[in-house]
Formats: C-alpha cells, structure tokens, sequence
C-alpha cells in the first residue's frame, strides 16, 4: 500500500468509535448519578461521573488534539507529492500507537504506560515533520 491517506481513514474511525463509546457509557452515567444534562453545559461539572467514564471522553478529546498535526502532516506530505513507503509506514505506525494508547486510557489507564506511548506516537510525528523539512532544505 503506497497511499497515505488510508491511515488517515483509521484514525477518524477510531475518534468516532471512541465518541460512540463516550456516549454509551456517559449518558447512563449521567442518568444514574441524576445529572441534568443542562447542568453539564460547563466544563467541570461531570467530575462527579466515575473514572471509567470520564477517562473514555479524556481519550476522545485526545484524539482531536495532537492528531490534528498528524492530519495537517499527512496532507502536506500527499500534496507535496512526497509519499513513500517509509511515510506510509511511519504513518500506520502512528496510527498502531493512538490505537494503543486509546486502549490504555478507556481501560486500565496508566499514565506512565500512556505517556509512553504518547511520547513514542510524538517522535514518530517529529520524524515525519524531519523528513519533509529535509526535503525543504
């Protein structure tokens, strides 16, 4: 496979399952505590949900923050004509990792085992951006 984009697919499939999961476990949630969903209109006020469920709408919001550079990257670098096998590669295992560290924080939620994995999805981002700045220079 030489195309880029197919990771790209993976990763907003992921952000949706992950939304679908926040909801099937926050609604109940939220019904069984006795929340008003108008009361959850400001940030903050679901810190009364269990962990479990609040660590699944953490996941999704972290999925709609560092992946945003991983998007505008693989763009770039599809647009920039400059896919390879080894930019496909970096970018499935990119993706490998934002599956792991989802599976992490919506289970067991260890934060040095997260952070790891976060640390790790991060140097693959650097080398992607690297290559396409040696490409610049």
């Amino acid at each position: 496979m030489t195309s880029m984009l197919p990771p790209v697919l993976a990763l907003i499939l992921l952000t949706l399952l992950v939304w679908v999961g926040m909801y099937a476990t926050r609604i109940p949630a939220m019904q069984k505590a006795g929340i008003d969903p108008q009361d959850a209109r400001h940030p903050g006020s679901l810190s009364a949900l269990p962990a479990s469920v609040r660590q699944v709408a953490d996941n999704y919001n972290h999925l709609l923050e560092q992946p945003t550079i991983f998007y505008a990257l693989v763009f770039y670098i599809v647009l920039s004509g400059h896919t390879d096998e080894l930019g496909v590669l970096l970018a499935w295992t990119y993706v490998a990792l934002r599956v792991v560290h989802t599976l992490i924080q919506c289970t067991v939620n260890i934060v040095v085992a997260r952070f790891l994995v976060f640390a790790l999805s991060t140097f693959i981002l650097m080398v992607m951006a690297g290559r396409e700045l040696l490409l610049l220079l």
